[in-house]
Formats: C-alpha cells, structure tokens, sequence
C-alpha cells in the first residue's frame, strides 16, 4: 500500500489571474492538461473589479489557493510617479497604464512564488499581445532560474473557443459572445479591446465605456481643478494635500464626468503588427499635460527640449517591457535630476471632453512679464535685436551669397565687401 507521506506532490504554478476569460479558462486548463497544483495571484492597481468574488470564481474553478494583493499605493507611487514625471505616452497619445502595471504584478508575483515554493509562473496573455512580453522579460530579470507558462499560446483557442469551453466546463466568466470585449483596468488608465473595436472603421459603441461620459451627457458647465506639484509629483487638489493615489481616482472620476480622456488609436505593437485600442484615461490625462506645461514655466529651452527627446525613448522602453532594465534606471535618473524645479500650481478648465490648461503659477517660475509685456512695463532692450540678429542669421547670408556667386560662375568670392558692415552696436 503506497505511503500518503510519499506521494508525490503536485507541481505547484503561480497564476497571474485577472478574473477575465483567459485566466480563469487557464486555471482548469491548467489542473486537465498538467495536473497542477494552481494557485492564483491577483495584483491590485486599482481594478473596479470585485476582487473577492474573483478570488472566488477561482477556487470555484480548481485553484487551490487564491491571494489578493493590494498594491496600489505602490503603483502610483513607484510606477505612475516615475512615468508621469517622464510625461511618458506612447506615440503621443496612451499613458501605458497597462505597460506600468505589469512589472509591478510580475514583482509580486516573483515574491510570492518564492515564498509559497513555486518554481513556475503562469501568465494569461497571447501569443501576439505586447503583454506576454512584459511580463516574460521582467520575469527574466527578477528571477532568471523561473519557469514561465502561457497557456494561451499552447491551446491555440479563439476567444469564441474560450467561451465555449468555459460553458462546457462550468467555468463562471465575464464575457459573452455579443459582449467579448478584453478590459484591463489600473488606477492609470482603462483599456478596451476585441469584438466590434477590431474593426478600425467602426465607432466604439457607448457601452464600452466605463469611466468617461460622452460628450453629450457631460455638465453644460465647465469645471476647474487646480492640482499642485512639488518637485514634479502632484501633491494637492484644489488646495487640499492629498497622496497622489487619491489625487488620481478623485481626477479621474472628475475628469471622467466631462467626458476627458477617451483615446482611439491605432497602435504599433511590439510583435509587429497594429492594433485599434480603446483607452480611458481622465486622471492621466489631466495630471499629464499639468505637469508638461508646469515643466515649461520652469524648464530652461535647452533642457526642455532635449527632455523631449527623452521621453519618447522612456516609452518606447517602457511599452517594450524593458522597466527593470538598466537604461530604464539611467533614464529614471536624468529625469528626476530635471524635476527640482518643477513645484507650483497648474489650473485646468475641463468642458466637453476637453482638459485645457488656463493658468499656471511657480516660485521657480522663468517667465518675467516685464520681459514680455508689450506695455509701458517693457524691460526688454529692443536696440539689442538686430545685433543679435545679424550674428544669428550670417551664416545664412553667407551662404546665399557663395551659392549666388557659384550661380553667376564667379565662384566662391573672397570679398570681404560682399558682406554688410556690421552696425555700430555689433562693433
């Protein structure tokens, strides 16, 4: 008779479980086709979703054990901060609130795979998702020796498939073949895909939306929120100190009432190919462009520009899943050196799904309205102008002089009298 002591344990995977349709198909997938023992791990970064019930629905599933992590002040702290201070938007427009959050869940996951003796990490996303790859990479680089399982790759169902099997297994999902939509939601942004969307032509139907109102339903009356920044990190709301988490949900409830932050792109993935996405994002929006204008009230020209040019690199890294990487730490670092100066107030008028800046206010500030006005307060010398501009375009004159001597096939001309005297201020 064989020993219970010496039976031999089942394999034990972490599952990185969402609640939706491709984890909760791959916890029994998972149990029929390896015989393992699944234990589900769900990060919260500000999902609507009722995470207990999820908790729930997997054990009700065949999970042996379902965790719920909450992680959301660590999220806006340690992942939305840092992105936001990089203004960083992928090709200008998505503020990579999925790309964010993966990282911070494939940490937690790694912690808790070591603590409960798990040599496996499982993830549900597809073989031509940009998600597989951040969540593999970071895998990679916090716990190289990690074996990595992706279900979704190995059954090669369609989400109509998936459904099915889920209805013939028993299995309690979220989704129907008339409402198959993927969502995936942060405190940072709200991402809608498949069914109707994947037609780029189609406008997406007003049912998808969850957190902004169309524009028709939103207040006649603009509203005006005030977010102040020390450092480059928000820190209040109309006047009243708030931690940048509750800063986030109260804008993007806010901002969401006026029908701010609905994104409609098309999308180049990393695997390749072009993606219609649907995005939600009132919060990221608002406290985005804040902080770009603050940045220019405070920012000298030359390192506001080159910033720009930084923060294109930072999402792209960020979006191609490369966060724990050493470019990734190296970029970190030059931003935050450039956020010393960026403390004040920025007020923003929000109407008809529209987030405009209309004031802006900073001790650090390099704007001098003595410098700009045009009134009788004028400080500016205007005599210095056309010194100044006889040096800055001479070359140009220089040029357009040699080429019109090449033209009249006198070549180069060596005349020193070609070029104008110089007035006496330039002397």
């Amino acid at each position: 008779m064989e020993n219970p002591a010496q039976k031999k344990e089942k394999p034990k995977i972490l599952l990185a479980y969402s609640g939706g349709l491709d984890t909760s198909v791959a916890i029994h997938w998972l149990n029929q086709m390896h015989g393992c023992d699944v234990v589900t791990v769900t990060v919260d970064v500000g999902q609507t979703d009722d995470l207990k019930d999820a908790m729930r629905r997997a054990r009700a599933i065949g999970a042996s054990r379902a965790w719920v992590i909450d992680a959301k002040k660590e999220f806006a702290e340690s992942y939305v901060l840092p992105a936001l201070k990089a203004n960083a938007l992928y090709e200008g427009s998505y503020p990579l609130g999925t790309a964010i959050a993966r990282p911070l869940m494939v940490a937690k996951l790694v912690e808790m795979a070591k603590r409960l003796g798990a040599d496996t990490i499982a993830h549900g996303c597809t073989g031509k998702g940009n998600d597989q790859v951040r969540f593999e990479v970071s895998i990679m680089a916090l716990a190289p020796d990690m074996k990595i399982m992706a279900p979704t790759r190995e059954w090669k169902m369609s989400r109509e498939d998936e459904i099915e099997y889920a209805k013939a297994n028993g299995i309690p999902i979220p989704v129907t073949v008339d409402a198959p939509y993927s969502i995936d939601e942060s405190v940072w942004s709200r991402a809608i895909e498949c069914g109707v969307l994947e037609d780029p032509w189609e406008e997406p139907p007003e049912s998808i939306y969850g957190w902004t109102k169309g524009v028709g339903a939103t207040p006649d009356k603009p509203e005006y929120v005030e977010i102040g920044f020390v450092e480059g990190k928000p820190v209040s709301l109309n006047g009243v100190q708030m931690e940048l988490l509750d800063i986030i949900v109260a804008l993007n409830e806010v901002a969401g009432n006026h029908g701010v932050g609905r994104i409609d792109i098309i999308e180049n993935r990393l695997v390749g190919i072009k993606s219609r996405e649907i995005y939600e994002a009132p919060g990221a929006t608002v406290l985005i462009k804040a902080h770009q204008d603050l940045e220019g009230m405070v920012l000298p020209k030359d390192l506001l520009h080159y910033k720009k040019t930084v923060e294109q690199h930072y999402a792209d890294l960020v979006y191609n899943g490369l966060w724990f990487s050493p470019l990734k730490t190296a970029l970190d670092a030059f931003v935050d050196s450039t956020q010393e100066n960026v403390t004040g107030t920025v007020k923003v008028k929000l109407h008809k799904g529209s987030a405009v800046v209309v004031g802006r206010e900073s001790p650090c500030s390099l704007y001098s309205a003595a410098l700009s006005t045009y009134d009788k307060g004028d400080a500016f010398d205007h005599s210095a102008a056309k010194g100044f501009i006889y040096v800055w375009g001479l070359p140009l004159k220089v040029g357009a002089l040699a080429r019109a001597a090449r033209a009249n096939g006198n070549g180069v001309s060596n005349d020193s009298a070609v070029i104008e005297e110089p007035c006496a201020t330039c002397k």
